[in-house]
């Protein structure tokens, strides 16, 4: 797929470790990077191409540990997502494996 120049090169910025084509394909994850990283000129840009409709998926469905505090609380915010809803965490394999066996067996020394 061909992207406008003025996207990819916003792409190319935030998600600055692989390709813009690579980094548009998936829109939710560049609009997440984008909210995160983006200044407001490229906020500005990707407004010309994606709705607040997608904005608003972005934030509906957050990629774990792309947000930081500060983005989270104004694009909610932006949106009047209030009260603002936890900042969304990574959850990684041992973490869950020890959340289900504590729910199962109890904390550990019990």
């Amino acid at each position: 797929m061909s992207y406008p120049e003025d996207l990819r090169a916003v792409a190319r910025r935030v998600i600055w470790f692989e390709e813009p084509e690579e980094a548009l394909k998936y829109p939710k994850r560049f609009l997440t990077y984008l909210m995160t990283y983006g200044t407001a000129e490229d906020v500005e840009v990707a407004e010309r191409y994606y709705t607040d409709a997608d904005f608003e998926a972005a934030l509906d469905e957050p990629m774990p540990g792309i947000f930081d505090p500060r983005s989270w609380q104004e694009w909610n915010t932006r949106y009047h997502r209030l009260p603002v809803p936890p900042l969304p965490k990574r959850v990684l394999p041992g973490e869950r494996a020890a959340e289900v066996r504590e729910s199962l067996f109890g904390p550990r020394g019990s």
